[in-house]
């Protein structure tokens, strides 16, 4: 999610078990909006996804490609989305879903921020570094 006003984005914050078994800062991580299909089609899975983890309810979102992150050994295609975002889209306070034991952090971050984040390693996910470089090199922020 991205503001091109405020030349903002918004990224989540949460525990993940594999990075913490790497030793990355307490297995937390700095991530992109994400979730699993769970029979959904992609573009109903993010919108849901949005709400669920940040609260705001993105009315336009646009795929922007499919990638597979490891497909030496894993079977697993990510889609790919962006969307605008402002303050009048934000309807809840958002951070996860209790059922599924989510807490999530929601930040919201200066995009140059961010773009300095992954060279400091402080944003090491694959599809969140590929999300922020695409809207550098779209020109979009």
């Amino acid at each position: 999610m991205y503001n091109t006003v405020k030349r903002t984005i918004i990224l989540t914050r949460q525990f993940r078990l594999p990075t913490y078994v790497n030793g990355n800062e307490g297995g937390f991580l700095v991530e992109a909006c994400a979730g699993l299909l769970d029979g959904d089609n992609p573009l109903d899975c993010i919108k849901k996804e949005v709400i669920e983890e940040t609260g705001y309810h993105v009315t336009k979102v646009e795929k922007i490609f499919e990638a597979y992150m490891s497909p030496g050994s894993v079977t697993e295609i990510i889609h790919f989305f962006i969307a605008k975002y402002d303050e009048s889209l934000k309807k809840s306070d958002g951070g996860g879903v209790q059922e599924e034991t989510e807490e999530i952090e929601i930040l919201e971050m200066d995009f140059d921020d961010a773009m300095r984040r992954i060279t400091s390693n402080e944003i090491c996910d694959g599809k969140t570094i590929m999300l922020i470089y695409h809207l550098r090199v779209q020109g979009i922020l």
